[in-house]
């Protein structure tokens, strides 16, 4: 009876034994065993393999766990120019974030340095000030060269205003006065250029503050 009742502990022992080692060999396999490629090909059609699928090549498959689950996504294999142009979709888009965000930057510095409409107009007045004082001592120089101007052509009626027959120093005079006017004058004109880049500069900056501020303003 003992000899007989050993037996079959044993063999309950053993038999348990091999039902846990199957149990976990099927486990592993489960997780690490061969995989199963799925996928939708062109038509339509929905496709299984041991292998990666051809009909698929151009789109997404998924290779399946012997479970059931997804283990991967492999992704359409590309050509040289599909490889190209997908890169240079990126680099078109990486350039489009970096442009938004130094166009964010910029915002950002436009409204610390004029936070509202007074600051602007304040920094506009400065500017154009700064210009019309260059163009007074322009205006001026250009004021005392026509005074220098009368006294040189008050000295000609000497030689009955022919310039060939007055002496080199008052031609000199006369050369020199008349390319200093010209070049007053010509300043001048540059000047006014000046003034009208300035104004639309803040007029374009003006644009944006307005909408600037006006999503800076709190909700009403």
């Amino acid at each position: 009876m003992l000899a007989t009742a050993w037996r079959l502990t044993a063999g309950a022992i053993l038999g348990s034994g091999l039902w846990l080692g199957a149990g976990m060999a099927h486990a592993q396999a489960t997780s690490t065993g061969p995989g199963i490629y799925t996928c939708t090909d062109s038509k339509g059609r929905k496709l299984t393999s041991d292998r990666p699928i051809a009909e698929c090549i151009d789109r997404t498959q998924k290779e399946l766990n012997p479970s059931g689950t997804v283990r991967r996504q492999i992704g359409p294999s590309l050509t040289a120019e599909e490889r190209s142009k997908l890169e240079e979709q990126e680099k078109q888009v990486a350039a489009e974030r970096a442009r938004e965000a130094e166009e964010k930057r910029r915002d950002r510095a436009l409204l610390t340095r004029y936070p509202d409409r007074a600051a602007h107009d304040r920094e506009r007045a400065e500017a154009l000030g700064q210009v019309d004082e260059v163009m007074k001592a322009a205006t001026k120089r250009i004021g005392e060269l026509a005074a220098q101007r009368q006294a040189i052509d008050a000295e000609l009626e000497f030689y009955k205003g022919d310039v060939s027959r007055a002496p080199p120093y008052v031609r000199r005079q006369l050369e020199e006065n008349d390319r200093s006017t010209v070049v007053q004058k010509r300043f001048i004109g540059e000047q006014e250029g000046e003034k009208r880049r300035v104004n639309g500069r803040f007029d374009e900056e003006l644009v944006k503050l307005k909408q600037l501020w006006l999503l800076k303003a709190p909700a009403k």
